[in-house]
């Protein structure tokens, strides 16, 4: 970075990623506008934002075509005739505009977006769905925005921010099976709550040793806390593949709004009780509560890694008599993975149902919609009253070892009790 976009004294990541991008110091507080590296949008919203660009905005032609993803992944295949419509609409302005555009089954759209390579490390990244705080995975300023604030990035490539303030997560110790990074997820949420983080950045302090996609994980779920973004410098095998510009480190004076200091070995296996995502207990101490449903997938964990950890716990296993399982892969790669090893084969011979790759029943619009009174276990990110389906229904989130524990015994199960 060219010394005169550095904050004096110590910075945040996320003050050195906004500095860079203004080409001016910046400090939390601070208001700026600036270009956006990429913008996406998904089925959902697309059509919204398109008809802003024309009916509102007048704009017939985004601004850079090449830095924005369309995805169709919340609805996909379409359940309706209205979604298919909808979606034919988006396939249509992806071609007219040359926008890249990928469609059913390639999967939850801030997975590809890692897989395809559309985000680099210290990039400013816009989405118009919430979990675009995922791309912090890789050390992205990534961020959620509404319809109207993400058509005026596809009319203009810019977007205003606010420098966040940041929180820090400083991580000790090591995970131990069949404690994963959901867990740790759930703990920081039970710490600072769904609202303490509001506007706030997170980052992620002492995690080398996790992978990409535990730190995806991590980056996803400060969305429930509120965050503007979560970050995690790339290190280790991260770093290899996507390596930081040499100006995005981790530097010493930095000022942090709060610290949470936070022993892996120490963790235990965590559920969220419905309707809350921060009333987080341990799993074992909700073994009585029976389990109609288990739903593992999405941008929180859906991946190779999570699959194969289900598979694991599953093995030359059966689902509980009563208890379904409904896999879905976040994306088709993942798929691919999950049939090349085995993982997949183990996981049907258990009993389970495998889904489209994308975010399946976690809006609640296909694929597993709950009934009145059912009782799911997910490893999605919400738990509020009809996220996916009746308002009746209870949805505990879990990491996918309680999930896949869950899964086995009819109720909700420490994966400790269990695994080999």
């Amino acid at each position: 970075m060219a010394k005169e976009w550095h904050p004096d004294g110590g910075a945040t990541l996320s003050e050195l990623i906004i500095s860079h991008a203004a080409k001016r110091p910046m400090r939390a507080g601070e208001v700026v506008v600036v270009d956006v590296a990429v913008a996406m949008s998904v089925d959902s919203i697309a059509p919204q934002i398109v008809h802003l660009l024309h009916e509102s905005l007048g704009v017939r032609q985004v601004h850079a075509p090449e830095r924005l993803a369309l995805f169709v992944d919340h609805v996909a295949p379409a359940a309706n005739v209205a979604t298919a419509d909808a979606q034919m609409s988006l396939r249509a302005f992806a071609q007219e505009q040359g926008i890249s555009l990928f469609d059913v089954g390639r999967g939850v759209c801030h997975q590809v977006m890692i897989e395809e390579g559309l985000v680099k490390p210290g990039d400013i990244v816009v989405g118009s769905d919430s979990h675009a705080n995922s791309y912090g995975s890789i050390g992205a300023f990534g961020t959620g925005m509404g319809a109207t604030d993400v058509a005026l990035i596809f009319a203009s490539g810019r977007t205003w921010l606010r420098v966040p303030e940041t929180i820090r997560v400083v991580v000790t110790g090591q995970l131990e099976w069949p404690v994963s990074a959901k867990d740790l997820a759930l703990h920081v949420l039970r710490h600072l709550g769904s609202r303490g983080a509001m506007y706030k950045a997170i980052e992620f302090h002492g995690i080398e040793a996790l992978s990409l996609g535990s730190r995806q994980t991590l980056a996803s779920m400060t969305t429930e806390m509120g965050a503007k973004a979560g970050l995690v410098l790339p290190s280790g095998e991260v770093a290899a593949s996507f390596p930081p510009p040499e100006w995005l480190i981790v530097e010493p004076g930095a000022v942090y709004a709060q610290t949470l200091r936070v022993n892996l070995s120490e963790l235990s296996s965590l559920v969220a009780i419905p309707p809350r995502i921060d009333n987080v207990v341990p799993a074992r101490e909700l073994q009585e509560v029976s389990v109609d449903t288990v739903f593992i997938g999405t941008c929180t964990n859906g991946r190779t890694q999570d699959l194969r950890a289900v598979a694991r716990l599953l093995k030359g296993r059966h689902l509980a008599q009563g208890t379904r399982m409904m896999i879905v892969p976040a994306s088709s790669r993942v798929l691919q993975d999950i049939v090349a090893d085995g993982t997949l084969t183990t996981i049907l011979e258990a009993g389970a149902t495998i889904g489209t790759p994308g975010c399946g029943p976690c809006i609640g619009r296909h694929m597993g919609v709950l009934g009145k009174g059912e009782v799911c276990v997910s490893t999605g990110n919400r738990n509020f009253r009809g996220r996916m389906g009746s308002p009746d229904a209870q949805i505990y989130l879990a990491s996918p070892e309680v999930a896949a524990a869950t899964a086995l015994t009819g109720h909700i199960t420490d994966p400790a009790s269990i695994a080999e």
